[in-house]
């Protein structure tokens, strides 16, 4: 074999060997994350129902509406629905929604990646987001 032939198989192999390292180290990032979110649920008692938002929005929601929860000495949904609403649409952008309740029926239409529907303690929170489209002139 020439030279060229062989060192164009070592790079070969170090590629591959250094794909499968990528592979690992993400996989153990992954699980590390996990971990993580499954920690939080359990240290602010965060039961997820159903989610189409990513992780880092649901911990702010969880944050906000723990954190709102224990500044009240008893629930009041519709400030704890508003303290999370002016949460997401200051920092995400408008046209977020948010009901909150210990008993309710929804059926709603969100746009991509903005729907978050949880429990804490025993207050149930649908928290998501619509379109917000410019009226036709």
């Amino acid at each position: 074999m020439t030279a060229k032939g062989e060192n164009r198989e070592t790079v070969e192999g170090a590629e591959e060997e250094l794909e499968r390292r990528s592979r690992f180290l993400s996989g153990l990032i992954e699980r590390k994350k996990a971990g993580e979110q499954k920690e939080q649920l359990e240290r602010l008692n965060v039961n997820v129902r159903a989610a189409d938002m990513p992780v880092a929005l649901q911990s702010r929601a969880f944050r906000c509406a723990r954190d709102s929860l224990d500044a009240m000495p008893k629930l009041d949904s519709k400030r704890l629905a508003l303290a999370l609403k002016k949460e997401f649409d200051s920092s995400y952008g408008p046209a977020w929604h948010c009901i909150v309740g210990t008993s309710f029926g929804s059926y709603v239409t969100h746009s991509w990646g903005g729907f978050l529907y949880f429990s804490i303690d025993k207050v149930y929170i649908l928290l998501f987001k619509t379109a917000v489209e410019p009226l036709g002139q």
